[in-house]
């Protein structure tokens, strides 16, 4: 297998952009919210921290105590994993690996929070005020799982959820105890895709609506990716030998094993792209890591 941690060379991109107009009303939001928090929990997917951190949020959070959190952990490669959780204490983060489903990481996720806003509940004892629960601001690009985290940690159902981007549209304040208030907020892409290969991993994952790019050419991309770097996870769940054939090849050999067929035996690229996609996101061909971590710089 391929290390997953290196550095990949992707070509040939398609060109992705997706900003819809409730995501401009949730930026607004954030701003006019900040001040009402302590810390700010961003949420990311654990198998593309790079990718799903969303550089716009960095920009309106500013100096307000950051944690972050790898939510899809039980998706992610546990080594590549521990390694973002390096990178991140080497920047000064902590970070908190998390499977909001099965609410692993949960406990260390609220003591975390705790930690990040000790500082600033301490000091408003200190000025006279009543001792009072952490507030907290979670953001994060759609689909990440908010909605799953927070109803996790309140225990209930308090957020609907659902499975497609961009569904957490208001502010909601959820009391957790006397431990924790968190404020959730509609999840935001930024308005241009700099890096088109960190478009491409939020298509792979989801993050980015369907609707909005050639799928064929996305899942063809996709299955380059994994015959390079992991040809076992296809071997295993497709029933196929290696060598692997490549490009439309490879899909039409996952097709057929699938039963992905149309009348006279004929490919159906639909149904194919659409097995391959559910297969990737909700790994069942594998524990995959996408995001390279970033090489720290040694002090």
């Amino acid at each position: 297998m391929k290390n997953m941690m290196q550095n990949d060379n992707i070509i040939d991109i398609p060109s992705l952009q997706w900003y819809p107009g409730h995501m401009r009303k949730a930026e607004r939001l954030v701003q006019e919210n900040l001040k009402s928090v302590d810390v700010v929990v961003e949420l990311l997917d654990a198998r593309i921290p790079m990718s799903s951190a969303n550089p716009v949020l960095r920009e309106i959070v500013g100096g307000k105590p950051r944690l972050i959190v790898l939510n899809k952990a039980d998706l992610a490669d546990e080594y590549v994993t521990r390694a973002w959780v390096k990178y991140y204490a080497a920047e000064g983060l902590s970070a908190v690996p998390v499977d909001a489903v099965k609410g692993k990481g949960t406990k260390e996720l609220v003591q975390a929070i705790a930690r990040c806003a000790k500082p600033k509940t301490d000091k408003l004892v200190q000025h006279g005020a009543k001792p009072r629960a952490a507030r907290c601001m979670i953001l994060g690009i759609p689909n990440v799982g908010k909605s799953s985290l927070i109803n996790r940690l309140s225990g209930g159902t308090k957020t609907k959820v659902e499975n497609r981007p961009g569904v957490t549209r208001a502010k909601q304040w959820i009391r957790l105890g006397a431990q924790l208030e968190l404020l959730d907020m509609p999840g935001i892409l930024w308005p241009k895709f700099e890096d088109q290969q960190a478009a491409l991993h939020l298509a792979f994952t989801g993050a980015i609506n369907d609707n909005v790019y050639d799928v064929g050419s996305v899942v063809l991309l996709l299955l380059n990716r994994l015959r390079e770097d992991t040809p076992q996870s296809l071997c295993t769940r497709y029933q196929l030998d290696e060598p692997l054939p490549e490009g439309i090849d490879l899909l039409d050999a996952i097709g057929r094993k699938r039963g992905c067929l149309r009348a006279g035996g004929k490919i159906d690229y639909e149904k194919a792209e659409q097995v391959i996609l559910s297969d990737f996101r909700s790994g069942r061909l594998g524990r995959i890591s996408l995001d390279a971590v970033p090489c720290i710089p040694s002090v």
